[in-house]
């Protein structure tokens, strides 16, 4: 825990380094060639592992869509890992949402809202799910969100085709704890005659109703959407998420997430398909979480609020009082970087571990 926050006694802080608080990635499928959608518990601590090397002292694991069995096993196997504090938790990213907008997701294994998968999803969690995403224009999706959100689970709204007023409406179900996955990427984009659900996320954000997730890679979104989402959102609701898949921090190549192959070239990850060979949705991201506030900063978001996107936005979405600054009786998580936002040193729960 940190008990104070001054100036080193004697001695002047590096001229060209820079102390960021722990970052916090609530949008992770993996990392250093390893997978976080998986059933094998070293693989989801090597993955961690990696992100935490660069910066990223908690993670939360995005399971993609799967069959619901192999959903159990692999929420039964990682659900120990949120109990230790080696997770921050588990997100449930499908199998709840628009074959339209399904992204990396295989359309085969989406499914309505199921009240009875979500029961039992929760009980082979025990508390482990801390995000879910859903498409609330799906059959049941209100009744699924209620059971989640009774369960403390914080309803994510995308991979939608929703409208605007459907989104709005949605929303404004979540009572100002609804959150909004990877703003921009599998929704309608914003049109002049069909605002769609990004121009309904951003009002809620602006209203400090919602909070949205927002891929700042420079892949997923542009410079330009990035500063409109930061100038339009309330302080604090933005969230910088990585969205990284196993091939984060690895060499250019072949790779999977979940049941689908990936492509990897020029760093940005698309669906490989042997029946097209034009590229295909991409898929996931490559970055580190500190490379992603970087990015968000050179595209002319002030460096602060770019920061506070990736550790106290996201520890409020989880509810964790005690992460996500640098101040007395928070958690000692740190990362010492050079005036590039380039990682030098991380500190997680007070012990040195790079």
């Amino acid at each position: 825990m940190i008990t104070e926050v001054a100036a080193a006694a004697g001695a002047a802080p590096p001229a060209d380094g820079v102390i960021l608080p722990g970052l916090i990635d609530i949008h992770c499928h993996g990392g250093g060639g390893h997978s976080l959608c998986t059933e094998d518990p070293a693989e989801a601590l090597a993955a961690a592992a990696h992100h935490a090397a660069a910066g990223t002292t908690g993670v939360v694991a995005s399971l993609v869509t799967a069959a619901p069995a192999d959903l159990l096993r692999q929420v039964r196997a990682l659900a120990p890992l949120v109990a230790a504090g080696d997770l921050l938790g588990i997100h449930l990213e499908g199998p709840f949402l628009s074959p339209a907008r399904r992204g990396a997701h295989d359309p085969a294994l989406l499914r309505d809202p199921d009240p009875a998968l979500a029961e039992d999803l929760l009980a082979a969690a025990g508390g482990a799910i801390k995000i879910v995403t859903m498409a609330p224009e799906r059959t049941g999706a209100p009744l699924v969100a209620e059971k989640f959100r009774a369960a403390g689970v914080v309803v994510a709204l995308g991979h939608t085709d929703a409208d605007y007023a459907g989104m709005a409406a949605a929303l404004a179900a979540g009572a100002g704890s609804a959150l909004v996955t990877h703003l921009g990427n599998a929704m309608p984009p914003l049109h002049h005659r069909a605002a769609g659900p990004v121009a309904a996320a951003l009002v809620a954000a602006a209203a400090d109703e919602a909070s949205v997730e927002l891929i700042a890679d420079g892949a997923h979104v542009d410079a330009g959407f990035t500063r409109l989402v930061f100038a339009s959102a309330a302080p604090g609701r933005v969230v910088l998420v990585t969205d990284a898949m196993a091939a984060a921090g690895m060499p250019d190549g072949s790779y999977v997430l979940g049941p689908l192959r990936v492509t990897v070239s020029g760093g940005v990850a698309r669906l490989a398909s042997a029946d097209d060979p034009g590229p295909g949705p991409i898929a996931g991201g490559t970055s580190s979480l500190l490379r992603v506030v970087a990015t968000a900063s050179a595209a002319g978001v002030p460096l602060p609020d770019a920061v506070r996107a990736a550790s106290e936005a996201p520890a409020r979405v989880l509810g964790l009082a005690a992460r996500g600054a640098l101040a007395p009786g928070m958690a000692a998580d740190l990362v010492v970087t050079d005036s590039g936002l380039r990682v030098r040193r991380v500190m997680r729960a007070g012990r040195w571990i790079r």
